[in-house]
């Protein structure tokens, strides 16, 4: 059976490290569509309908911002589990975004 686009990106979204984020822009740079970041969102909000379990609360925008709460199950719910992993998460944005920044094309070369 042949992966999706949505299967790439869960595949690669498990790879990040507790305590690391990235950008739906990388995601969809690395698996070669660096037009659809939109396409990383709707596979983060489709992500929570797996089997398997995919960390969508590590992907934020290419701010460091959380803009993908609303799809969590409650608004606060991606923050409290980046907390839980020992990121700073001030006014729904990510601080010290670019020290804990994952870039798969380094991490994965």
């Amino acid at each position: 059976m042949e992966h999706s686009f949505y299967d790439n990106v869960f595949d690669l979204v498990k790879e990040i490290p507790k305590g690391r984020v990235t950008s739906y822009g990388t995601i969809a740079k690395y698996l070669g569509a660096s037009k659809s970041s939109r396409m990383v969102g709707w596979a983060m909000n489709l992500s929570h309908s797996q089997k398997e379990y995919i960390p969508a609360h590590r992907v934020v925008n290419r701010n460091g911002l959380l803009t993908g709460k609303m799809h969590f199950e409650t608004p606060d719910t991606m923050e409290a589990l980046l907390k839980d992993e020992g990121v700073i998460v001030v006014n729904d944005k990510v601080q010290n975004f670019k020290s804990i920044f994952w870039d798969p094309f380094i991490e994965l070369g």
